[in-house]
């Protein structure tokens, strides 16, 4: 790449065609923005452009890859080459930005590690929502740019290189699936606070797309709960998330405990690193995930089990590897509610 200056008022060479505007124009009273290729058409209009100071411009050479370009090729890099396959939809450039938006409601899914290293390739640009925020269908989730207008293309390859050794997608939406969903309550729930929790389990199922199978009140005895836990969890119709309620989630000897166990599950994680929800516990029984709802987050509270659940139902196993996800973020104060599902957001926080 070299600069030169055009001087308004004079016929520019025309073998400046395809030279890069470096800061806005205002041509015949139409404005040119900044990264402009200048046409041999162009050239013509800026002879006609009154005296006034040089514009200088930038004529790319061999190699040289122009910022839409280099945009564009930064988000198929960041996507596996497939922003579909991503859960993503491409838009523009607009002002030399590549945007990736959800193309339906999910779970953000970003490799940090390596956006970072992205980052750190001078004049790269990849900048995103946070990893493991909810969004809705049409969300931005992130944004691909160079800074200059014009960008070598040995330095993209860079980029490119970095994103090609991630295993899949460093940026993805992972959609929410047609999960079937059953709830479990120890029979003491009731009155007030059973409604309570039938309208948030409700809110929660339709707000993620999830069918809700119905809602089962149970004894509190490790046979009577291992019996509905066996009726939801096996066979064709089987739930893929249980959740479950009315249980002491620090004593070992709790119904739900025992019957997961005795159904060969294991409960794989006891409390979350997050707060308010921090007593949340989640296990297994086979291909279902179970989660314990912490008594504040049963009851129209917003809890981390509203962080949990949408990566549940967007196809994250139940594993401990998911739960720790939540530490870094997981203050869930008021000023976090935007990283909740739409039903969420709104919910009042629990006490301390």
């Amino acid at each position: 790449m070299r600069l030169e200056r055009i001087v308004p008022g004079t016929r520019p060479p025309g073998a400046l065609a395809g030279a890069v505007l470096t800061r806005d124009l205002s041509v015949a009273g139409t404005r040119w923005a900044k990264g402009r290729r200048l046409s041999a058409a162009d050239l013509e209009a800026v002879a006609g452009i009154p005296d006034g100071r040089p514009i200088t411009v930038l004529v790319m050479e061999a190699g040289d890859v122009h910022e839409d370009e280099a945009g564009r090729r930064l988000a198929l890099a960041v996507t596996a080459g497939d922003p579909a396959a991503a859960g993503l939809v491409e838009r523009g450039p607009s002002e030399s930005r590549i945007n990736l938006h959800a193309a339906a409601a999910g779970v953000v899914a970003i490799r940090v590690p390596v956006v970072e290293r992205l980052n750190r390739v001078d004049p790269l640009e990849v900048f995103t929502v946070l990893d493991g925020q909810v969004v809705g269908e049409g969300d931005l989730v992130a944004s691909v740019k160079v800074g200059p207008h014009v960008v070598a293309g040995t330095t993209l390859e860079a980029g490119e290189v970095i994103a090609a050794r991630a295993p899949g997608p460093v940026v993805r939406v992972r959609p929410f699936r047609p999960v079937r969903l059953a709830v479990l309550v120890k029979e003491h729930v009731t009155g007030t606070a059973r409604e309570r929790f039938e309208a948030s389990v409700r809110a929660k199922a339709a707000g993620l797309g999830a069918t809700l199978m119905g809602v089962g009140y149970v004894r509190d005895d490790p046979d009577a709960v291992a019996a509905a836990l066996r009726a939801v969890t096996r066979g064709r119709d089987a739930a893929g998330i249980v959740l479950t309620a009315g249980g002491a989630s620090t004593d070992p000897a709790d119904a739900f405990y025992v019957a997961v166990e005795r159904l060969g599950g294991r409960v794989v994680r006891h409390g979350v690193p997050s707060h308010p929800g921090s007593m949340l516990w989640l296990g297994r029984i086979g291909r279902a995930a179970i989660v314990g709802l912490p008594s504040c987050g049963a009851f129209s509270k917003a809890t981390a089990a509203d962080l949990l659940l949408p990566r549940l139902v967007a196809g994250e196993p139940a594993t401990a590897a998911t739960v720790a996800k939540l530490g870094h973020g997981g203050i869930l104060t008021r000023s976090q509610r935007f990283r909740f599902p739409a039903y969420a957001r709104d919910l009042d926080a629990p006490d301390g």
